[in-house]
């Protein structure tokens, strides 16, 4: 296998993303939604588990064990026992046409544009750091793959060469092909919701392929797999790990919050949902799937201690352990997994966030005071909030990748991941007291947004991250 061929697959298959959503759209133009979507639906909201989960988790649990498992307790815990709070909050979003979560905290303190805008600040701020690592897992794939192949690592200098900032382009204009097809933002994008929700599937497929592969291909079954590994002394030092009791709860907590708040969790569950029907089948569907995902993972971790070490990085694993066994196929698979859980994530994520930007910090700014000066108050403004929407869209991704090439060399996916989900925990002070408190108002749900707070909690808990 050649390494322009790596290369060729990782834009096809995005390539391949257009062709699904545009069927999406058009069956969803012609016959509805379908008897399927309430499944599209759940799946969807798989696109949680990004290259964090496909890469990060493996890498994570190579060196603290069952640590990861606290970044999904959160959302199963949501999910499971929150239907009534997932419902109210469908119920009020839909009477209100809320359009993101930052439209939402705006709503509930009568609309305030400070609450809204700082929200989509704060949002946009905590989402470079995410989308720059999906595109470092993408850079960090496609450069193990070519450099075993080849013999050498690919050259990605001068930045035009490096196939993340193609990658990011392309997906770019998936965004703005089919998440910026109307002003009204809250018309829903089927196309969009069916890429996602195959790409889940695929992430899945692979995951389980390469934890089969370990258990059955290169240990011959689990008993032979934990004799073998039991005797690996780095393997040991994985299991022995012991996590405090305040990490299990921040992670649970912060995972909690962000599986409500992330711009993208936002859009695919209140925006997209269509029927509390759907919202009743994503109850035990999206848990049951993060279950699925995580089968694999020690087993996956202590292999790539045991028989990767150093070689790669451990965030890694999941790619290197099929590629260096001599499972081409299987390597494959493996790259198209990672590469599904980073495009679904970067996609909806720019579309969420260019929705909040356009509505909640351009249109107030700028668009409104043209509106009181200008002589045509009927004028059709939807041309100019699509355009600001695909612009926010190729500059919000252009940026990440800025980010990934200069500060995220040596870090691992689970710290940059934390990151964010610290921006985004922000919002759950002003989010439960606009929903449980009739007194809150935008002046305490903006003193509620202290960075310190959060920052403390995750240096506390995560010192070496």
């Amino acid at each position: 296998m050649q390494g322009w061929f790596v290369v060729i697959i990782a834009i096809a298959y995005v390539t391949l993303l257009f062709a699904i959503a545009s069927v999406g759209d058009r069956r969803s133009a012609a016959a509805g939604p379908g008897r399927a979507r309430p499944f599209i639906y759940a799946l969807s909201l798989a696109i949680y588990c990004t290259s964090w989960t496909f890469f990060g988790s493996v890498g994570l649990s190579s060196e603290r064990s069952l640590e990861f498992l606290g970044i999904y307790t959160g959302p199963v815990l949501v999910f499971v026992f929150g239907f009534p709070l997932l419902n109210r909050i469908v119920r009020l979003a839909k009477s209100e046409k809320i359009t993101s979560i930052a439209d939402f905290l705006g709503a509930r303190y009568g609309k305030s544009f400070v609450v809204a805008a700082i929200a989509t600040l704060i949002a946009t701020i905590g989402a470079v750091p995410y989308i720059a690592l999906q595109l470092k897992a993408i850079s960090g794939s496609v450069s193990l793959m070519i450099e075993h192949y080849t013999g050498s690592p690919p050259s990605f200098d001068p930045f035009v060469s490096d196939i993340s900032l193609v990658v990011a382009m392309l997906l770019a204009l998936f965004a703005v092909l089919f998440g910026t097809r109307h002003a009204d933002a809250t018309e829903h994008q089927d196309g969009l919701v069916l890429a996602v929700a195959v790409e889940t599937v695929v992430k899945l497929a692979a995951f389980l392929a390469i934890g089969l592969m370990v258990t059955f291909l290169i240990f011959g079954g689990p008993g032979d797999m934990l004799t073998t590994l039991a005797g690996n002394a780095q393997v040991r030092k994985a299991m022995g790990y012991n996590t405090s009791l305040a990490t299990w709860l921040v992670l649970t907590t912060l995972s909690g919050f962000a599986i409500l708040m992330l711009p993208r969790q936002f859009y695919v569950t209140i925006v997209e949902n269509r029927s509390e029907a759907e919202l009743r089948t994503a109850t035990w569907v999206f848990p049951l799937y993060l279950v699925a995902i995580n089968l694999f993972v020690l087993p996956i971790a202590f292999a790539g201690l045991s028989l990767v070490g150093t070689k790669t990085s451990s965030d890694l694993y999941v790619l290197s352990l099929p590629l260096f066994s001599g499972h081409d196929v299987l390597a494959m698979a493996a790259f198209i997994g990672g590469l599904s859980a980073a495009t679904a994530m970067v996609i909806v994520e720019s579309v969420a966030l260019s929705i909040m930007i356009s509505n909640d910090l351009v249109i107030p700014l700028f668009v409104r005071r043209l509106l009181k000066t200008t002589s045509s108050q009927n004028e059709d403004w939807s041309t100019l909030i699509l355009n600001v929407r695909r612009a926010s869209i190729f500059i919000m991704l252009f940026i990440a990748f800025l980010y990934y090439r200069e500060s995220t060399n040596s870090a691992r996916l689970s710290s940059i991941g934390l990151m964010s989900f610290a921006a985004i925990a922000q919002f759950a002070p002003a989010l439960i007291g606009g929903l449980i408190w009739r007194g809150a108002n935008g002046r305490g749900a903006r003193s509620a947004w202290s960075p310190a707070f959060w920052c403390g909690a995750i240096r506390c808990c995560f010192p070496r991250s």
